[in-house]
């Protein structure tokens, strides 16, 4: 088993055990921990994971286990080989632009919705979560860019009235970005990156959809430039 799997191991038992009074369903906790971890750990693609030791270290039963890794391999972050093999997703090129190509047709539609019903309760954490990105991307800190780059998206996806469309934007976001391409994260975009995030936010705060809309077309065409530069 590889290294990656034991950080994962370890960042799961450092969380508080599941409380038996918590109503929700195994297999949600599961997959909210899980997907955790795998955001927050030293994991490499291609890193088999272990189905046995993720049930231990999280105290439930591998039936709940089973079902949260199917929802992530489906928002692009895990494989499952034939065999139960489990393994860190390793998308290819073609997947890579699949999946931008299906943001570019998406995702703006859907910051367009979200700016015209984003509630005002969650526009503090909208802000705060800009603003880490900011001191990040000028600490050139990209895992903690990273990580909020990660809450932005998922709040906004969270807030769209359509809730199919925030889902299935998430999880092409996830197969573009995932884990296997933070190397794209470089200081210069960080900062330029970091800078059209800021400006969606204005047009969400003034309610200006067709403004987010084009801002969130160009800030993806941008995603695919810088990405691409890489290979």
């Amino acid at each position: 088993m590889t290294r990656s799997m034991d950080e994962l191991e370890k960042y799961i038992l450092e969380m508080e055990p599941i409380e038996a009074t918590d109503t929700r369903l195994l297999h949600h906790i599961a997959y909210e921990r899980l997907k955790s971890a795998l955001k927050s750990t030293p994991i490499q693609p291609g890193d088999l994971l272990s189905e046995s030791r993720i049930s231990k270290a999280l105290g439930i039963s591998r039936t709940p286990v089973r079902e949260a890794i199917r929802h992530l391999a489906q928002d692009g972050l895990l494989e499952v080989i034939p065999g139960r093999a489990i393994v860190i997703a390793s998308p290819s090129i073609q997947d890579v632009i699949d999946a931008l190509h299906i943001r570019e047709l998406l995702e703006p539609v859907m910051i367009s919705l979200v700016a015209e019903v984003f509630p005002v309760e969650a526009r503090k954490l909208l802000q705060e979560t800009t603003e880490k990105m900011e001191q990040a991307a000028q600490a050139g800190d990209r895992s903690a860019w990273s990580k909020a780059d990660t809450l932005w998206h998922e709040l906004l996806s969270e807030h769209c009235p359509n809730k199919l469309l925030g889902k299935l934007v998430l999880q092409a976001r996830n197969r573009v970005v995932g884990i296997v391409f933070q190397d794209y994260y470089n200081p210069q975009y960080l900062i330029k990156g970091t800078a059209e995030h800021r400006a969606i936010v204005d047009a969400i705060m003034a309610k200006d959809s067709s403004t987010a809309e084009n801002l969130m077309s160009e800030h993806i065409k941008e995603v695919r430039r810088n990405m691409f530069r890489q290979y």
